[in-house]
């Protein structure tokens, strides 16, 4: 069963960077945001840490800027920075008018500090539940706007393109295969961290918006910077449960298994080092002790302080039989942000006309090679605006067409689904992890090719085998951009590549081209 709907702007993604955008395009015409689950299901909803940005008495946006390119390890966009955290301060302005509640000290915002930030500038919310208040000041504005309608659990399957240019997408509702045509299309599906084993994003993030963009023409970039956030809860059965970086901000301190504090060993910033350092430092120190896991120490800090400062990460813990105030929490690495994406400009504009990113499933390069912490709901908020600007702007200048679209359903056993499924994974997490090297990468490309075959050029209609074929072909994507970036840089680390060799900062770009894969 199929049918034809039309709306002005189709966004596909319903977190920071799809709501923001939604917000703005609600008054140039009907909007549909359609998301494969519920709206709150995103990355968004479980950021803890908090957002970043320069408006506490001791900041400037200029030591923003600075510390956003000094984490960027040379490949940042500067142009996009600088609009990140110019923009960045009237964004949230507008969020605190639309009612968000961040905490206060009295009755000034409080600002607590983040690994690699040399101010106090990340507003937090409710203690750790930052990206949940933003989230739900979006939700109600959005829900003000008459032209603005919300398609839950329908989930994106292809873009309608012809001639290089987007006239929306191929939804699936239930059973039903609905041709959405639209003038404007706008990404916002977030990241890609399922494509790992081991990740701290939720089971959504399965690279739908890159996968899709890729199969329709668009050139990604940036594609191997993956960052692995250092601590994340580590045991048997249990989630990879996201233990924020504001706990090292606040003073919890990392031992091995040995009880030893390790991270002046590696660095002279120790536990607020950057975050690619501290994963590299605990994978480092697991292999010495030859164990699993590290810890995470916050028992010398005030018990009333952390269960106010973290109520959120303190009670989900404790679900678990984890007490953050009397017990050192087994922690590891796990996959968290993707500083690639869809190539943009500053204007979420990719290479396919009509078709707009914004947020995690974009590259503007403003994270350049490794994502300053907390400053990735900021960019949701700055580019989905701005996507939004610029995608209105396009609108006027175009009409909807009609398209036909017929294709063979296909299917494949949901045993061998799974199977393929978790194999993709496991293989991404060893071999093309936080350490990589050339012998690793080419095991992985081995591995993944196979799954790459028997998905690509296929059609199919449930929901879990889509998602299997989108992670095989970011997947892919990360695996050939590491190989082909002999250096190391950022987040992106090889054994036999320890430096920053001659020609490091070329960012690579990768396009389909016939059945595979071109990095240029």
């Amino acid at each position: 069963m199929s049918e034809k709907i039309y709306t002005d702007y189709l966004i596909i993604g319903s977190g920071v960077a799809g709501l923001r955008a939604a917000i703005e395009l609600g008054s140039h015409g009907n909007v549909l945001v359609a998301t494969k689950d519920l709206p709150t299901e995103s990355s968004t909803e479980y950021a803890q840490g908090g957002v970043a940005v320069a408006l506490s008495d001791e900041d400037e946006i200029g030591i923003h800027f600075e510390d956003t390119i000094k984490a960027g390890d040379g490949l940042c966009n500067e142009e996009a920075v600088k609009i990140l955290v110019s923009e960045g301060p009237e964004r949230i302005m507008e969020l605190i008018n639309w009612g968000a509640e961040f905490d206060k000290e009295g009755s000034k915002l409080a600002f607590t500090l983040e690994a690699a930030h040399s101010r106090k500038r990340i507003l937090h919310a409710h203690g750790d539940s930052t990206g949940r208040e933003i989230e739900r000041v979006l939700i109600n504005k959005v829900s003000s706007l008459e032209r603005v309608t919300k398609a839950s659990f329908t989930m994106a399957v292809d873009l309608i393109v012809e001639e290089g240019r987007c006239y929306g997408a191929l939804l699936l509702k239930g059973d039903k295969i609905i041709k959405c045509f639209s003038k404007v299309t706008v990404l916002a599906t977030g990241g890609a961290g399922q494509v790992y084993a081991r990740t701290t994003n939720p089971k959504v993030c399965t690279g739908d918006g890159m996968a899709m963009a890729f199969r329709a023409g668009a050139h990604l970039k940036d594609m191997e910077f993956v960052q692995f956030h250092p601590t994340a809860l580590y045991a048997p059965g249990i989630p990879a449960f996201l233990l924020s970086e504001a706990l090292r901000g606040e003073g919890a301190r990392l031992r091995n298994i040995n009880g030893e504090l390790f991270m002046k060993n590696y660095h002279h910033l120790g536990e607020l080092a950057p975050r690619d350092v501290v994963s590299r430092s605990i994978i480092s120190e697991m292999v010495k002790t030859k164990s699993t896991h590290v810890y995470l120490d916050m028992t010398h800090l005030e018990e009333n302080f952390i269960k106010k400062r973290f109520p959120s990460i303190y009670s989900t813990c404790l679900r678990f039989n984890f007490d953050i105030t009397k017990q050192w929490i087994p922690v590891s690495p796990a996959a968290h942000f993707i500083m690639g994406g869809v190539e943009t400009d500053v204007w979420g504009r990719t290479n396919i006309e009509g078709l707009f990113a914004a947020g995690e499933v974009a590259c503007t390069g403003v994270h350049g090679a490794n994502r300053l912490a907390s400053n990735s709901l900021l960019e949701g908020l700055v580019y989905g605006y701005r996507a939004a600007c610029a995608a209105s702007e396009y609108a006027y200048r175009r009409q909807n067409i009609s398209n036909s679209f017929e294709s063979k359903i296909d299917s494949i056993e949901a045993s061998e689904i799974s199977k393929m499924r978790e194999e993709l994974r496991q293989t991404m997490w060893e071999k093309v992890g936080v350490i990589r090297c050339g012998k690793s990468l080419s095991q992985a490309k081995t591995k993944i090719i196979p799954i790459y075959e028997k998905m690509t050029e296929k059609f199919f209609i449930d929901p879990y085998t889509i998602e299997l074929k989108n992670m095989v072909v970011v997947g892919l994507m990360i695996t050939e951009a590491a190989l082909a970036r002999k250096n190391s840089v950022g987040a992106h680390y090889r054994t036999d590549y320890r430096e920053k060799l001659p020609g490091w900062e070329k960012h690579l770009r990768i396009r389909k081209k016939d059945t595979t894969v071109e990095v240029f």
